[in-house]
This record gives structure tokens, sequence and C-alpha cells, in this order.
């Protein structure tokens, strides 16, 4: 997977959440959002528990509640969408301050943004203790097609790349006194989106000779494989077990 690759989303630390192997904690979190899909929306008590397991998590990885909460803003499209349901859902109408709500759209609405926030929250706590690197390896780790794990590693270091590139041509453009104001400068970017493209391909096909001069056969070499105890993997799993435990509940009381 060849060298680290940091990414914005993550916090460095050396809490026991972060010292777990990466495919522990991707079982770990997909198993949790599984667990609040399934969970009855009527179920209200039962998506402020997994808030409290989540804040539980975030305390034993010392994330700051701010750090999280801050990534959580990912979310807003979803969210305007499920405030939009109680208006334009049929149904059985009820009054809110005066204003006549669909309920089955109010229930809609409170499911969306229950459980995705939930899940965008989880998926925020897994990249904050997790390498991008790590990820990689944890999905190797778990048998995810290797073609898969290739094209999401070189996705990741050609994003980067890219951005670096456009950063660059985009400091070269304003030394040159250009700033685009409108539509007459819509040429300039344009022309300048079509030298990225070929500078890109270029610089991917530059790589590819280099890995194959280097043996590349189609497969990336694994420099570390990690295995996780028992006791890793029993850590691990306190988060959806305990989640378990909530959704059965909700839906037998």
């Amino acid at each position: 997977m060849g060298a680290g690759h940091a990414h914005r989303l993550y916090r460095h630390g050396h809490s026991p959440v972060h010292t777990l192997p990466a495919h522990c904690k991707l079982i770990a979190v997909l198993c949790f959002v599984l667990i609040v899909v399934s969970t009855p929306r009527e179920a209200v008590w039962a998506f402020g528990v997994y808030a409290v397991l989540l804040a539980g998590v975030t305390a034993a990885a010392r994330i700051p509640a701010g750090f999280v909460l801050k990534r959580l803003l990912v979310e807003i499209p979803f969210v305007a969408f499920a405030l939009l349901m109680p208006f334009v859902v049929p149904g059985e109408r009820t009054e809110v301050l005066g204003v006549a709500l669909s309920v089955p759209g109010l229930w809609g609405a409170w499911n969306i943004l229950a459980k995705g926030t939930l899940g965008v929250a989880a998926s925020v706590l897994l990249a904050s203790t997790t390498e991008l690197r790590s990820l990689l390896l944890g999905l190797q780790r778990l048998r995810l097609p290797s073609l898969l794990v290739q094209i999401a590693s070189f996705m990741i270091r050609y994003g980067d790349v890219i951005a670096d590139e456009m950063r660059r041509m985009s400091v070269a453009r304003r030394s040159r006194g250009f700033e685009a104001r409108g539509v007459r400068h819509w040429g300039v970017l344009a022309k300048s989106a079509g030298a990225l493209f070929i500078r890109s391909y270029e610089r991917g096909e530059r790589v590819h000779l280099a890995m194959v001069s280097r043996g590349y056969t189609g497969t990336m070499p694994v420099l570390e494989d990690v295995r996780a105890t028992r006791a890793q993997w029993t850590y691990a799993a306190a988060l959806p077990v305990a989640a378990l435990a909530v959704c059965l509940l909700g839906w037998n009381l």
C-alpha cells in the first residue's frame, strides 16, 4: 500500500480506539449502522441511547466533541430534505405551532435525521481514528476484491495530486493578474481544466510505467499484515453488541 497517507478527517492520537486494527473498526461500524437502521423509528429513546454510546466512543478516543460536530455538517443536504417531508408527504395532518404538518412526514423526517446523523457520526469517528492507509489494509484484510482496494488507493492518492496541480495552476493564473469575475472568463477556466486533464493523464501513464518496471503485476504488495487479537475483537464488539441489546429492547417494548 506504499507510504502512509494522512487525511483531514484523521486526528492523531494514542487512545485504545486508535490502536485497534482497522478491520475490527470497520466491522464494528458496519454492524452498528445496520443495527441503527433496523431499529423501529417509534423507539425514540433507543436513538438517544445510541448517541450516548457514540459519545462514549468519542470520549474513549479522546476526540473533542467540536471536532465531530463540525464534520457532521456534511449531512446538511439530507437535513434540508428531511425538513421538507412534513410539508409534502400526504396523510394524516396535525398542527404544530399553528402549522398543519403530515404525521407520516414527521415520522419520516425523524427517521432520516436520527439514523442518518448516527451513521454519519459513526463514520466520522472511524475516519478520525484510522489512517487512510490502515483503512485500505483493513479492507484488504476483510477480503474485499483486490482490484477495488487498488482503485480506492489510487483514487485517494491521485485526488491529492490533482488538487495540488489545481492549486499550482491557480497560483500561476493569479501571478499573471488573472482573476475570474464572470462568464467571459469561463474560457480560460475551461482551458485550464483541459490542461489539468492532460497533465493528470500523462502523469498516470508515467506512474504506471514506473510500477511495471518495478515488477507490478496487478496486485499490491502487503508490507504489514496486521492481525487482531481476541481482546481487540472483544473491545471492538462492545459498541455493536450494546447497540444490538438496545435494538432488541426497542422492538419488544
